[in-house]
């Protein structure tokens, strides 16, 4: 061994370290953060697919069960997205109020702190719902429980700032708000300016040492009503007074809004979103350091701590808000298709809108796979930061593409705005989605793929860990174990690679799953495939790798489909392979399948060694790019898992906010529900070719009761097909000075002629 590290090892150790660029502390703060799981098998070439289908399924306590059923369903009655987003421009009181006594700024709070101590589960289950009633309602929910305070103080804090602070955020007394991204940092949170300088002050009519703290940040969800900031600033130490550095990294604290200094900014208005949202200010702001979270030994680690929790936000709340909407798009497209007649026939007819209904469908399927197997993991007290990333991005674009193909089925009526629109506003919101919690192009291009590579690849970590060692001697030791630990291994992909692309898969290890066990073999043949390429990328590019951008996300796509597709496995084999979703899933495969080998043609047509592509090219992908996408028969079937009152549907679609209003979404729904249980009736007229039913029971084709059934039905269509008008003076405060918009013109006319 030692003969293999001093002659061979040795200048490999020395060439690597020379070429390895350097890591700044906020990096590698945040490769360390979170925890790796499903990503680290699909990363090894040779997934392990028992070990995924062993994860226990997310579930509920009957406790959180009944969270649901009462509380949430309380709140969703309360809730008039219209009124809500056009008159009011905010929550009324009564929900304020409702939602603190209810404690649902305190679901992830333990209850020996006041809060419900709901699971991760719960948490998603909740902001899902209240995201099909409402957007301002669900975002104001979900921060509290996500990345703010209270999460951090739950990690982070000490026991005295727990037993201070938990109690109030768990019973609205106080209500949180996180500050990091400032106008000069976004997704560049290391280039904030906010600063905290240590130094003496008085507080409370005592002399602390403490932090003068100066900030501006924007954007800040909850901020404009927030009682207590947790606030994200670069910390100096110029007089050295809690150690020997000067410069402490980024830190976190808590800073209570009445604070002198303080200064709360007036609202954004993000996407004509109505949920709180505004800038914030603090001007030479003393803080003791114990509102530092964490206290003193907490300086500087700020950056770690924030992406470790992070998790919370990128693996819950954006993606349960996301597969919510694509749940919500299947639900409602499906329905009105089924029920809109053009050339009189049923839209859902043509195969023009099975196309993009089909997508909806399993988008949500996929989504809401995803959904639940993140939250396995996060129940079990794991937090995946590169699955968090992966959650984050492609459930906010998913959700884009389905919400963008439901206002294309629905057409006017989703284009018109009023309180019978059940789509228009969920569109609006869809670009808060993509830009909050790391902006979706810096997620795909840099994060996925850029900390996947080395977080979840099996050896890269410990490699780049013993290169950058101070100790020459023990990093050496350390790179020639890892070393040739990843060599045999690159060997035993490549050997993988080869013999399942060349097989098709054929051969490679699958559980036994039914009609799903073809899936698993193509995806052990991907994995492969990946994990080779990735190699050779990183071994031919090093870390020039990272300013790729284009093949970076390319790897970040081919990763990320590998484990929705993973997913999407796991939910239909925990469904006890349900025969009627089995096109869902058949989508999800040929759409992921397509994507994964036009990514692998895309890495290796442009890798910048040539040779190096043109064998990776006849190892991994000897035939070229085949996989051509779903057929259209899987197409056909998958539309129509929302075409009829079925438990299919119901499983598509769980646990939707229901309201018996006079709302769109309520119409919408009986009408489908008539027009489904008259369905036989309306085809013995067209049969009998009649249009009038009350002609159709005159000839005897149906009966009178038959007849009435069918009016009520069409009657509930019509409502559902019209759409809201307003009077000019309802619209504009303009026409208010007069009753008649014409005679307002009339005179406007007069009055420019006589000028």
């Amino acid at each position: 061994m030692s003969f293999r590290r001093d002659t061979i090892t040795k200048p490999i150790f020395s060439w690597a370290r020379g070429v390895l660029p350097a890591m700044s502390d906020t990096e590698r703060e945040a490769l360390e953060a979170g925890d790796v799981w499903w990503d680290a098998d699909l990363f090894t070439g040779d997934p392990d697919w028992s070990k995924l289908l062993k994860v226990p399924q997310a579930r509920l306590t009957d406790e959180e069960r009944a969270f649901l059923g009462g509380p949430v369903d309380e709140l969703c009655a309360m809730l008039d997205e219209w009124k809500i987003f056009w008159e009011w421009r905010d929550l009324p009181q009564d929900v304020w109020h409702f939602v603190k006594r209810e404690k649902f700024f305190g679901m992830i709070i333990p209850k020996e702190f006041g809060g419900l101590g709901f699971s991760p589960y719960a948490h998603s289950e909740v902001v899902r719902k209240i995201s099909t009633r409402s957007i301002a309602a669900a975002v104001t929910v979900m921060v509290p429980n996500s990345l703010g305070p209270g999460e951090l103080l739950m990690r982070f804090g000490t026991r005295e700032q727990q037993e201070r602070w938990l109690p109030r955020l768990a019973d609205g007394r106080d209500i949180p708000c996180f500050g990091l991204t400032s106008p000069e940092a976004g997704s560049d949170a290391a280039s904030m300016v906010d600063t905290g300088i240590v130094c003496k002050g008085e507080f409370e009519g005592r002399e602390v040492v403490g932090l003068r703290l100066n900030w501006h940040k924007r954007y800040i969800t909850l901020g404009p009503v927030a009682t207590l900031l947790g606030l994200a600033f670069k910390a100096y130490d110029p007089d050295r007074l809690v150690g020997d550095r000067e410069e402490l990294g980024i830190t976190v604290a808590l800073i209570p809004t009445n604070l002198p200094g303080v200064e709360i900014g007036q609202r954004h208005l993000p996407s004509m979103q109505v949920f709180q949202n505004g800038p914030n200010w603090g001007r030479d702001v003393f803080i003791p350091l114990d509102y530092v979270i964490g206290g003193k030994e907490r300086l500087g680690q700020g950056w770690k701590m924030l992406m470790t929790a992070l998790a919370a936000g990128r693996g819950i709340s954006l993606p349960s808000l996301s597969a919510a909407g694509a749940a919500y798009a299947a639900r409602t497209t499906g329905a009105y298709a089924r029920i809109r007649e053009q050339f009189g026939i049923s839209i859902s007819k043509f195969e023009g809108v099975e196309e993009p209904l089909a997508r909806i469908n399993a988008t949500a399927y996929q989504l809401d796979a995803a959904r639940r197997l993140t939250c396995a993991a996060l129940n079990a007290g794991i937090h995946p930061a590169v699955i968090s990333g992966i959650m984050k991005l492609h459930a906010t674009e998913r959700m884009r593409t389905a919400i963008d193909d439901a206002m294309d089925i629905h057409g006017g009526k989703a284009v018109i705005d009023g309180p019978q629109n059940y789509l228009g506003n969920l569109h609006r919101a869809v670009p808060v989605g993509i830009t909050v919690e790391g902006a979706n192009i810096l997620t795909r291009n840099l994060i996925v793929f850029g900390q996947g590579a080395i977080r979840a690849h099996p050896y890269l970590l410990d490699e780049m860990n013993a290169l950058a060692d101070s100790d020459r001697e023990r990093g050496l030791s350390a790179f020639d174990k890892a070393f040739w630990k990843h060599v045999g291994h690159s060997f035993r992909t490549l050997f993988r690679a080869f013999g399942r692309s060349w097989t098709f898969g054929a051969f490679a290890p699958a559980p036994d799953a039914g009609d799903a066990t073809p899936f698993y073999r193509q995806l052990s043949r991907y994995s492969a495939a990946f994990a080779l390429c990735a190699d050779m990328a990183l071994l031919t590019l090093g870390g020039a790798l990272k300013r790729k951008e284009m093949l970076s996300a390319r790897f970040g796509d081919i990763l990320s489909e590998l484990y929705l597709l993973s997913a999407a496995l796991k939910r239909w084999q925990d469904e006890s392979r349900q025969k009627e979703d089995f096109a869902a899933l058949e989508w999800c495969m040929a759409t992921g399948f397509r994507t994964i080998e036009n990514r692998l043609a895309e890495i290796l047509a442009n890798l910048p060694n040539r040779f190096v592509a043109g064998f990776l090219r006849l190892v991994v992908q000897p035939f070229g790019a085949r996989v051509l996408g779903p057929s259209d028969r899987v197409v056909h079937q998958c539309a129509s898992l929302v075409l009829e009152p079925s438990a299919a549907r119901e499983r598509l679609t769980p646990d939707l906010a229901r309201v018996d209003d006079d709302g769109g979404f309520a119409r919408l729904e009986r009408a489908f529900e008539l027009v489904a249980s008259t369905d036989a009736i309306a085809r013995r007229l067209r049969a009998a070719q009649i249009r009038d039913w009350k002609e159709a029971v005159a000839k005897g084709v149906i009966t009178q009761a038959e007849g009435e059934q069918l009016a009520v039905a069409r009657e509930a269509v019509t409502k559902v097909i019209e759409v809201d008008d307003f009077a000019p003076e309802a619209l504009s405060p303009i026409y208010k000075k007069t009753a008649n918009v014409h005679q307002f013109f009339q005179e406007l006319g007069e009055q420019r002629a006589a000028s």
